[in-house]
């Protein structure tokens, strides 16, 4: 027998959920039923009992072991189900046209190859040589036929894939934290319907610039249910000045509750926001804002200050006759 013995056992499984559990509970019994049954055969004294997703190493002379098991989903992640079902309810259609588009060009791709194959035999037999042009014809018509629909099939794609990855963002965003007071914490998501958020990421003096620049529409936001949350990428906390006179008291209330979100948990605010300037080609050190529609997609974005104005004169009332009637008027989603 070998002075040195190396067992491994190594388990990756495709599944997950409760059938995953139960393979790592398998595969660690059985690498333990391994185990014992190696060291009675080997070594008396009683059997050694191993714990899942351990390493056990003993050095007796002449014999060493070392064992190692590991049981480990190695799956990457993917787009998760719910992306993928909006993706079906925003294009419906779009599955059955990528159907015929790749169900023309195996059609046409067939054609062209019992085109090729009468081709070389008109050419090969002088007698058939006035069939030549009349085959040709039907080649580049199968050849002009499959680069189309490939053509077609190629966008379509590249249109599913990029509202995929569209979706699957806006689904990130929903997730993430956000702080209303030292005692309430909620997700983005729970805001849908209440609230259009505008989020301005870049250095503290940009935030408080752009704090400065909102005030005369302060009342204007608040009626169209603009929030506003304030992401400072330089560590700075900005120091927001409110008036607190007794006159000034409602407009200083108003105003607390426009600026009020702050991002909870910040490296996963960061990680969201990296991703969408690299999308829109971006500096990572630009300041930017992003305007979100009332069913929490983004609907506007930009580099520098957000334009006040321009969500006061665009974006409707969320109370009152307007209502309902133009919850859908947010602008077109980006």
């Amino acid at each position: 027998m070998a002075s040195v013995l190396h067992f491994s056992y190594i388990l990756g499984p495709v599944g997950s959920g409760r059938g995953y559990c139960n393979c790592q509970y398998h595969a660690s019994r059985f690498c333990r039923q391994i185990l014992n049954k190696y060291r009675s055969r080997t070594t008396p004294g009683p059997s050694i009992s191993l714990p899942l997703h351990s390493t056990w190493t003993a050095k007796r002379s002449p014999l060493s072991s070392n064992i190692t098991c590991s049981a480990t989903d190695r799956s990457d992640p993917e787009i998760s189900s719910a992306a993928r079902i909006r993706n079906e309810v925003l294009s419906p259609f779009r599955s059955v046209r990528m159907f015929f588009y790749l169900a023309f060009v195996a059609s046409g791709s067939l054609g062209g190859l019992i085109a090729i194959t009468q081709l070389i035999g008109a050419l090969a037999n002088p007698a058939r040589a006035a069939d030549v042009p009349e085959i040709l014809k039907g080649l580049s018509i199968d050849v002009a036929a499959v680069s189309l629909f490939a053509f077609l099939y190629s966008r379509e794609n590249k249109a599913k894939n990029a509202q995929l990855a569209r979706l699957s963002r806006e689904e990130s965003l929903s997730n993430l934290k956000l702080r209303v007071d030292e005692k309430k914490i909620i997700s983005v998501n729970n805001l849908r319907g209440i609230a259009r958020l505008v989020i301005c990421s870049g250095p503290a003096s940009y935030i408080m610039e752009s704090f400065k620049r909102s005030e005369p529409f302060t009342e204007s936001l608040l009626e169209r249910g603009v929030l506003v949350v304030s992401f400072t990428t330089d560590g700075n906390i900005p120091s927001f000045e409110f008036e607190e006179s007794e006159e000034m008291k409602e407009f200083t209330r108003k105003r607390k509750r426009l600026w009020q979100l702050t991002p909870v948990y910040v490296s996963e605010w960061s990680k969201w926001l990296d991703e969408q300037k690299r999308t829109a080609g971006i500096s990572p050190e630009s300041p930017v804002y992003l305007s979100l529609r009332l069913d929490g997609r983004v609907r506007g974005s930009g580099v520098g200050y957000p334009p006040w104005n321009a969500f006061v004169a665009q974006l409707p009332p969320v109370k009152g006759i307007w209502s309902g009637l133009l919850d859908g008027m947010d602008g077109r989603v980006l």
